[in-house]
């Protein structure tokens, strides 16, 4: 979720340090969503100084979405930690974290290898 370590410290990082890069594999919008309300996802943007179209922050409150896809937190009810490549309407890529903390499937490296 927003504002928590390792999405603020590594997870969205990461994607805003690889934009050149996913923009070069012909990446449109990276697209962030969390259980945050809109209003939280809006400040977590500012916080991280994203002021561009390259960026949209989507809110998923209630875990509609997530749920709806089977990747909501058993635990928490919470959206998980996932990612999702999607080109001209089709799924190229989608894989959620299994551990606690880990970047291995949904982080920036692993997206844009998967490209």
């Amino acid at each position: 979720g927003a504002f928590t370590p390792t999405c603020s410290i590594s997870h969205l990082p990461g994607y805003i340090q690889n934009l050149p890069q996913l923009k070069a594999k012909g990446v449109d919008i990276v697209a962030v969503l969390a259980f945050n309300d809109p209003f939280v996802m809006s400040a977590w943007g500012k916080a991280n100084k994203i002021t561009d179209e390259n960026f949209l922050f989507l809110s998923d409150p209630d875990a509609k979405f997530s749920k709806s896809i089977g990747w909501a937190d058993a635990a928490s009810g919470r959206t998980g930690r996932y990612a999702v490549v999607i080109d001209h309407g089709k799924v190229t890529y989608a894989d959620i974290e299994t551990e606690r903390g880990s970047l291995k499937k949904s982080g920036a490296d692993t997206v844009l290898a998967s490209l």
